[in-house]
């Protein structure tokens, strides 16, 4: 399978649709009592994007596939992406009045209801895992450690933090390491150790599967970095030049865009030597880690 065949994109629009009516079905209906808030909630949630957290978890699922069902766990993590995308957006974080080509959260409910919407989207995502996964209480408690530690205070809000101090400070390769570690990687690689553990892989899977996580990650940030530079508002669905403008450290302010370029591309191919090397059914999770490096060509 490749990232452009007919069988890849049929088997991502198959998943896509799963998620998006797995999302539907675990996630407070827009009305549901104080509605505002759910409908903030249901708003930045159905805003579009390429699901691609909740995509990695149902492919590292079906790597060995159980009868397990990883959607729940799948819509926790794209619940908990969503909230950070919520706060990030606000007017005390980046200020953007854009996210997925329409008015973010903040600019349509109200910045007091978003911030209150990110809260209620993070612990909605635990209540999901501590639910599904009650029957199976070992693989509740690891999929509620993997998600914990990757949003916690030394990852994705200690790169985040990183991020915003770095505005005013020096700017080096150690620096923009841990914050494309933690604010970016964490998650993603949380999402692909999160689908093995509802399959039956075993403990040599899991850690194979970091290694996935933590090269694909740090791609999909520089890559992320590379677009902010080359692509336009309209494409990217929300405003670019952004970190340029707010003086952040990006990976080809850094290095510049050639070396950006081959970096992501060098990060990608290590990701898909993995699969090779993780056993199981991994065609369609390197097809999609290939699909990833392909947003810069």
């Amino acid at each position: 399978m490749t990232h452009d065949s007919p069988e890849f994109h049929g088997q991502m629009s198959h998943y896509l649709a799963r998620i998006e009516t797995a999302i539907a079905q675990l996630t407070p209906a827009p009305d549901t009592r104080p509605a505002p808030l759910h409908a903030a909630m249901r708003y930045s949630l159905a805003a579009g994007g390429k699901r691609l957290r909740p995509m990695l978890c149902l492919a590292a699922h079906a790597i060995f596939p159980s009868a397990i069902d990883p959607l729940p766990a799948a819509v926790a993590v794209e619940c908990l992406h969503t909230y950070t995308l919520i706060h990030d957006d606000l007017p005390c974080m980046d200020n953007a009045d854009l996210r997925r080509g329409h008015p973010s959260c903040h600019k349509q409910f109200g910045e007091t209801i978003a911030l209150l919407a990110g809260d209620a989207l993070l612990t909605h995502a635990f209540l999901l895992l501590a639910d599904a996964y009650r029957a199976t209480p070992e693989i509740a408690v690891a999929l509620v450690h993997d998600l914990a530690e990757a949003a916690g205070s030394q990852k994705l809000i200690g790169g985040q933090v990183e991020d915003t101090i770095g505005e005013q400070g020096e700017i080096t390769p150690e620096r923009l390491d841990y914050i494309h570690r933690n604010k970016t990687a964490a998650l993603i690689t949380a999402a692909i150790t999160m689908g093995v553990r509802t399959g039956s892989g075993g403990t040599d899977v899991i850690e194979k599967a970091r290694e996935i996580g933590l090269n694909i990650g740090l791609s999909f940030q520089v890559i992320d970095d590379i677009l902010d530079v080359t692509s336009d508002a309209t494409t990217m669905g929300k405003p670019v030049r952004a970190d340029q403008d707010n003086g952040k450290i990006t990976y080809p302010r850094l290095h510049g865009l050639g070396a950006s370029l081959n970096h992501a591309r060098c990060l990608v191919d290590k990701a898909v030597a993995l699969c090779q090397e993780i056993g199981g059914d991994t065609a369609f999770l390197a097809a999609l880690l290939r699909s990833m490096e392909h947003r810069i060509r």
